[in-house]
């Protein structure tokens, strides 16, 4: 068994102002702790991997090239491979949430490394 508490994990940048920590990341999955500060976006964008989160804290618009969404917390969300998405702040207060990645983020593997050998 692992336990982890995020509090204590070092942060590394994603997207403009926003940060992630990384939970766990197996073989096939990754659990990705994100931080939006206030108001932030995080672009337009897309990926191999398949992606599902969680709403921890705070108020989110999720776009697509299709649709949009508000979520709040306890709300989830899904994103099939490759659907471009991103990510606007509405909340005056930092967004958490919970991204699940299957296979991991392997640029995410990188920066946490990287993000480590400079702390």
């Amino acid at each position: 068994m692992k336990v982890v508490d995020v509090r204590v994990l070092k942060p590394f940048r994603l997207f403009c102002e926003s940060e992630g920590k990384i939970v766990f990341s197996s073989e096939n999955v990754m659990f990705l702790y994100v931080t939006v500060p206030p108001r932030a976006e995080v672009p337009m964008h897309s990926h191999r991997h398949e992606q599902m989160g969680l709403c921890l804290k705070g108020k989110a618009e999720i776009r697509t090239e299709t649709e949009k969404a508000t979520v709040t917390e306890g709300m989830f969300y899904w994103f099939k491979p490759n659907e471009k998405h991103s990510v606007v702040s509405l909340a005056d207060e930092p967004s958490l949430f919970l991204d699940v990645f299957n296979p991991p983020r392997e640029d995410y593997l990188e920066k946490a490394k990287a993000s480590e050998a400079t702390q």
